[in-house]
């Protein structure tokens, strides 16, 4: 193989082979047999998933970040002022649109709030979904009252999923400090494979180098500390709901 072809198979635009995968992994004295599995499976020719429909109309980071979803061994989400994407109502998703982008093409918007809504499927998966909230991200009227109510209503009703944990950071914890870490962290089927992604303005990145990924797996144990338990979370949101 020439360099050319190196660089092609590393950015994803050229496929290779299990043998060729194998091979390489043995050149390159990887001796981890669930790691190379796993880049098999992953280099396995499929059928398109239902995000390639948006190829071309969203920006790769999003079809990205859908596919991670997809084969994510297991979800790990923390919002501060957002509620996460795959538990936003359509209202919701349309109204934060709105106001974040409100020059976007009618049909972009669309387009958008669609993909939004597909990616739900995530839930329906039964891939575990653990998913931390601070209390702003409740009590941000996104869209008015109603809205923001109809919103509330649709993350306890999405609490009764088996797969999901809820819970909730209140104003009131003491110590915490990371109101400047939104992430999420997708478990790979091994922990190589992990991948934060965080949310920029000039859109998603992702982040997959073991030194990262260590501080954030210790970023969350914090935000884990710090948040209340999910009947105690559930109880804050229903409060909220009502105050509205």
């Amino acid at each position: 193989m020439n360099q050319t072809q190196i660089s092609h198979i590393e950015s994803g635009r050229f496929g290779i082979s299990e043998q060729r995968l194998r091979r390489l992994a043995g050149l390159f004295e990887c001796d981890d047999s669930q790691l190379v599995d796993a880049l098999v499976d992953m280099a396995a020719p499929r059928s398109k998933d239902w995000w390639e429909e948006y190829r071309g109309v969203l920006p790769p980071q999003a079809l990205d970040l859908a596919e991670l979803e997809h084969h994510a061994s297991y979800l790990r989400a923390f919002e501060v002022v957002h509620i996460p994407g795959v538990l936003q109502t359509e209202e919701h998703a349309r109204a934060a649109s709105l106001f974040v982008e409100p020059n976007l093409p009618a049909e972009d918007r669309e387009a958008g709030i669609s993909f939004r809504m597909r990616r739900r499927q995530v839930l329906d998966s039964g891939t575990p979904y653990d998913v931390i909230i601070h209390e702003a991200a409740l009590r941000m009227r996104v869209g008015g009252s109603e809205v923001t109510r109809t919103q509330l209503e649709h993350l306890l009703q999405a609490s009764g999923r088996k797969s999901l944990t809820l819970r909730v950071i209140p104003f009131t914890a003491d110590g915490f400090a990371g109101a400047g870490f939104p992430m999420q962290y997708v478990g790979g089927v091994v922990p190589q494979l992990d991948t934060v992604q965080i949310d920029t303005t000039h859109g998603a990145e992702f982040i997959d180098a073991a030194a990262r990924l260590n501080r954030y797996r210790t970023l969350f144990a914090s935000i884990d500390k710090a948040a209340l338990p999910q009947d105690a979370s559930l109880d804050l949101i229903r409060r909220t709901a009502q105050e509205l």
